[in-house]
C-alpha cells in the first residue's frame, strides 16, 4: 500500500506521537510509560484507521500511536506519506518518536526470549532483525526524536520517555547532555558533538584516576586548563542561540553529546558544566553518562564474581 489516508480537518492543533522502530527495541515499554504520563495510547493501529480514530472534535490530551511491520497494512511509503500529511496538511503536532537499537543488542534480546522475529517467523531473528533495520532506514531518518535503547535497561527506558514526554510549563523543547568513550563509538541519534580530547586528561593524575567528571576536584582539573574557558563559553553561547532557533522549527528534542578516550573524566566534567548552565537559564534537561552507567552495572556482577 502507497496511498496515505486522508485525515480530517477536525483536528487541528491535536499533539500526535508515532511510536516506531525495530522489533525489541523497546517500544511497548516506551506506550506504557506515555499512557502513565497521561497520554491516550494505542498499540499497532492499522494506518487506514487513522483518518476515523481523528475524526470528530479534538479530545484534551495528546496520543500516542505505536506503529511497527506487525501492523496488516504496514508500509515505509504509507507511514512517511501519513506523517507529511498531518503535518503539512492539518496543522496537527505530529512528532515521529524511533526507538533504536544496534543489531547485536536485538539478536541478544531475542535469543533470550526466544521469540520468533515478526519478519523471518521460519528463519534465524538475525534475518528478520537485518531485514526490519532495513526497512525502516526511511523513517529513521524522518524521526523527530531518536532514542537508541541499546544500552538502556526498561526502567531506563522509561525515565527517558518521561523526561521527554512529560508535561511541562510550556516548553516544547527538551534537551539531553551526554558523555561518551570515543573508544565504544558515538551514540546514536546525538545532533551535535563536541570532541574534548584536547583537554587535560586527569587520567595522568593518579589521585583522579579512578575518579570521575562528576567529582569536584576532577572538574577543577579539568576547568583549569587554559583552553577550557574559551571552549565552553562558545559551546554554552553556540548552544543558548540554537535552542530558540529549533523550537521555532517545530524540534522537539535536542541531545548534545561530549566525547573523550574513556568517557569517564573531561567528557563527563564538561556534560555536567553544560547541563548545569542550561537548566540554570531554564531549560529543561537530562544527562547521561554512558560509560558511567556503564561501569555501574559491570561492577556489581564482577564484585559477585570476585566473591565466588
Amino acid at each position: 500500500m502507497s496511498d496515505s489516508p486522508t485525515l480530517p480537518a477536525s483536528v487541528e492543533g491535536q499533539r500526535l506521537v508515532l511510536v516506531t522502530g525495530p522489533s525489541g527495541a523497546g517500544r511497548s515499554t516506551a506506550i506504557n510509560a506515555l499512557e502513565d504520563i497521561g497520554y491516550e495510547a494505542i498499540d499497532n493501529l492499522p494506518i487506514t484507521l487513522l483518518p476515523r480514530l481523528l475524526d470528530g472534535p479534538p479530545i484534551d490530551h495528546p496520543m500516542a500511536l505505536g506503529v511497527d511491520v506487525r501492523n496488516r497494512d504496514f508500509s515505509t511509503t504509507a507511514l512517511i506519506d501519513t506523517i507529511d500529511n498531518l503535518g503539512d496538511r492539518h496543522g496537527i503536532m505530529a512528532e515521529v518518536f524511533f526507538l533504536d537499537c544496534s543489531e547485536e543488542v536485538l539478536i541478544r534480546r531475542y535469543s533470550e526470549t526466544r521469540r520468533r522475529h515478526p519478519l523471518s517467523p521460519a528463519e534465524s531473528p538475525m534475518v528478520g532483525i537485518r531485514r526490519e533495520i532495513d526497512l525502516l532506514v526511511p523513517i529513521r531518518a524522518r524521526a523527530d526524536i531518536l532514542v537508541d535503547t541499546s544500552d538502556l535497561t526498561p526502567h531506563e527506558l522509561r525515565a527517558e520517555v518521561e523526561s521527554l514526554f512529560a508535561p511541562e510549563s510550556g516548553q516544547r523543547l527538551a534537551i539531553s547532555v551526554h558523555s561518551f568513550s570515543y573508544k565504544r563509538g558515538v551514540p546514536r541519534g546525538v545532533d551535535m558533538i563536541f570532541d574534548c580530547r584536547f583537554l587535560r586528561n586527569p587520567y595522568w593524575e593518579p589521585k583522579l584516576r579512578n575518579r570521575n567528571g562528576q567529582d569536584n576536584d576532577v572538574r577543577e582539573y579539568v576547568a583549569s586548563d587554559p583552553r577550557f574557558v574559551p571552549f565552553f563559553d562558545k559551546v554554552e553561547e553556540l548552544a543558548l542561540m540554537l535552542l530558540p532557533a529549533y523550537i521555532e522549527e517545530g524540534k522537539a528534542h535536542l541531545s548534545i553529546g561530549f566525547g573523550c578516550t574513556g568517557g569517564q573524566h573531561r567528557s563527563v566534567s564538561v556534560a555536567e558544566r553544560l547541563a548545569e548552565a542550561l537548566a540554570k537559564s531554564g531549560w529543561q534537561v537530562s544527562i547521561r553518562h554512558r560509560e558511567l552507567e556503564r561501569r555501574a552495572q559491570v561492577a556489581p556482577e564482577g564484585k559477585r564474581g570476585n566473591e565466588a
